[in-house]
């Protein structure tokens, strides 16, 4: 079995930085894609970013490009989001998921198969 475990969340006043970290367990086959999702208090989940399987390629929602990037260490089965010149909009549990197929598109919560338990990030004004 798969588990998802996200760290580095926390309180951080806006204009701040933040790394959240995704670590994943178990035996996994094939190329895989990873996420990151958002979900603010009373809001659906939001698409945040996405990495294939080489790091070629990478994914941004709209409100964080320019602000974020995702990257990932295979060897150490790790995933990561930095984030930098955080906006108190940017409060919320944020969640790494795995892509185990090729389902597109990347940013649609419904492709991707398994997820962590998530990390708060909170922003302070």
């Amino acid at each position: 079995q798969v588990q998802l475990v996200e760290s580095g969340g926390g309180l951080v006043q806006a204009g701040g930085s933040l790394r959240l970290s995704c670590a994943k367990s178990g035996r996994t086959f094939g190329r895989y894609v990873m996420g990151w999702f958002r979900q603010a208090p009373g809001k659906e989940r939001e698409f945040v970013a996405a990495i294939s399987w080489s790091g070629g390629s990478t994914y941004y929602g709209d409100s964080v490009k320019g602000r974020f990037a995702i990257s990932r260490d295979n060897a150490k089965n790790m995933v990561y989001l930095q984030m930098n010149s955080l906006k108190p909009e940017d409060t919320a549990v944020y969640y790494c998921a795995a892509n185990w197929g090729t389902a597109q598109p990347m940013d649609s919560p419904d492709v991707y198969n398994d997820w962590g338990q998530g990390t708060q990030v909170t922003v302070s004004a």
